[in-house]
């Protein structure tokens, strides 16, 4: 059994329960972010953390603890699960409220706080890599719903995997609107073409996730030519490399997309090394849960 923060209070897992009437129930009116711990050291909190209430801002969400606060209740429930490598989910809803919609009936926000054990992927996929399809959903729309807001509301995002999953894989490639490739169900994505990194812009659509930016870090140390420019299915299916990039699947090679082998079918040499250099900073650039 493990031990989740609510509001103010820790409780064993079996108990942490929010009321029906929460918005976030309701109707999807929250967001959250997903963090990893490596070896006592929580990944990049900070910058978690500034995502987090920059997406609040955006919602007129008003996270009623300041970030400082924040920072110290995921380090106690990392302490509290005497856990060290850990993912951890931080979810803020908008609260308990009535039926309606109007979310300034909402008293106060609820603020869920869990850590928990995770493998997404097993090891052999990291050398082997991943098979992928492209889902028939498209990503939401930036002028409906921008996907920079991690909303409670993933329905786009689950769509497109329950697709993946029915055909047989654990992933699958969503394109916007205008057909350019944005991301995948929970991960960004890189190719490489002729020795040189690309990645979709978050104006196309993509998350500008935390392990996102830390991969483009990595290329820039290592001298990897890098670019961030719209990106066909033509590419990657053309592409010598392919990986993906996340919180919880870390960075991971993709060998078939579509059917379509890529490279050489399997985990490339910039690829791998991205991974080897990844690996090596987790438990460096962060907050430390035990002193």
């Amino acid at each position: 059994m493990s031990i989740v923060y609510i509001n103010g209070e820790f409780v064993d897992s079996d108990k942490a329960v929010v009321s029906v009437f929460d918005h976030g129930y309701l109707y999807g009116d929250g967001i959250f972010e997903g963090i990893r711990a490596y070896n006592g050291t929580v990944f990049k909190l900070k910058e978690h953390l500034k995502r987090l209430y920059s997406m609040a801002k955006a919602l007129l969400l008003d996270i009623p603890i300041t970030m400082e606060e924040m920072e110290k209740k995921v380090c106690e429930t990392v302490r509290k699960n005497n856990l060290k490598d850990a993912y951890i989910r931080l979810v803020v809803s908008r609260g308990k409220g009535d039926l309606g919609l109007d979310p300034y009936k909402c008293d106060k926000p609820t603020i869920v706080i869990i850590a928990d054990k995770i493998a997404l992927y097993p090891e052999e996929t990291y050398e082997k890599g991943l098979k992928i399809i492209t889902s028939t959903c498209r990503r939401n729309s930036i002028q409906s719903l921008d996907p920079q807001i991690k909303s409670l509301n993933y329905l786009n995002n689950i769509l497109a995997k329950i697709e993946a999953v029915k055909a047989g894989y654990s992933e699958a490639l969503l394109l916007n609107l205008e057909g350019y490739v944005v991301e995948c169900t929970g991960d960004n994505i890189f190719i490489v073409s002729n020795g040189t990194l690309y990645t979709p812009p978050s104006a196309a659509g993509a998350l500008g996730g935390i392990t996102r930016a830390t991969v483009i870090d990595i290329a820039k140390e290592l001298n990897i030519p890098f670019e961030e420019k719209n990106i066909s299915l033509f590419n990657v299916y053309t592409a010598d490399e392919c990986f993906l990039t996340g919180t919880a699947a870390e960075a991971i090679p993709v060998t078939e997309v579509d059917h379509r082998i890529i490279g050489s079918g399997k985990a490339g040499e910039i690829t791998k090394k991205i991974i080897s250099e990844f690996r090596k900073i987790t438990s460096v650039y962060g907050t430390k849960v035990y002193e």
